[in-house]
């Protein structure tokens, strides 16, 4: 399982070094374009991969969404809410997590619609439990790499890794998420 995380991870972050490169062979030097700034909304669904310190691993689905503000061609920030589960942790126990995250993104700008980027999130979380699986909540933080390609100059799709810890007093709950989403901006 651990090969498998670190074979998603290197995909994710080589897959737009790949396409940037490819670009640059090209011999293709289109003036940038400036990108929208202004306010999106953004909808993600993956799989997460949970480790906890609590019982078994497991994976499940996850689901979120959040506002953002493009500040510049490099730099937005968002607000999202993420929630995935139920984790299967022990027999009859099941644990599900929630996030709150704000997040600041720098999006390396280039010409093509390929757009690579990395992030960094800090908000509160809450892992629920049920059948012997605790509660909990305590603070939360999230780190981000993906690639966004511009489908119209409003929207764009975004595939990505994430990486979710929500710092409990009980067993910690550490995800690591494949993510796709939609991107619309304003």
């Amino acid at each position: 399982m651990k090969m498998f995380k670190m074979i998603l991870a290197a995909t994710v972050v080589a897959l737009p070094l790949a396409a940037t490169a490819q670009a640059a062979d090209m011999g293709y030097t289109a003036p940038a374009e400036t990108e929208a700034m202004g306010l999106y909304l953004r909808a993600d669904a993956g799989w997460s991969f949970l480790e906890w310190s609590g019982g078994a691993d497991d994976s499940a689905l996850i689901l979120g969404g959040g506002v953002g503000y493009r500040v510049n061609d490099n730099f937005r920030t968002d607000l999202t809410v993420d929630w995935a589960g139920k984790y299967d942790v022990a027999p009859g126990a099941k644990l599900s997590t929630t996030t709150v995250l704000g997040n600041m993104y720098f999006d390396w700008a280039n010409s093509s619609a390929f757009t690579p980027y990395v992030g960094a999130g800090l908000g509160y979380g809450w892992a629920n439990g049920t059948g012997g699986a605790v509660d909990d909540s305590g603070l939360a933080m999230g780190l981000a790499a993906g690639v966004a390609v511009d489908l119209t100059s409003n929207v764009a799709v975004d595939a990505g890794y994430r990486f979710r810890d929500i710092m409990v007093s009980g067993p910690d709950t550490k995800e690591h998420q494949a993510t796709i989403g939609l991107r619309y901006s304003f």
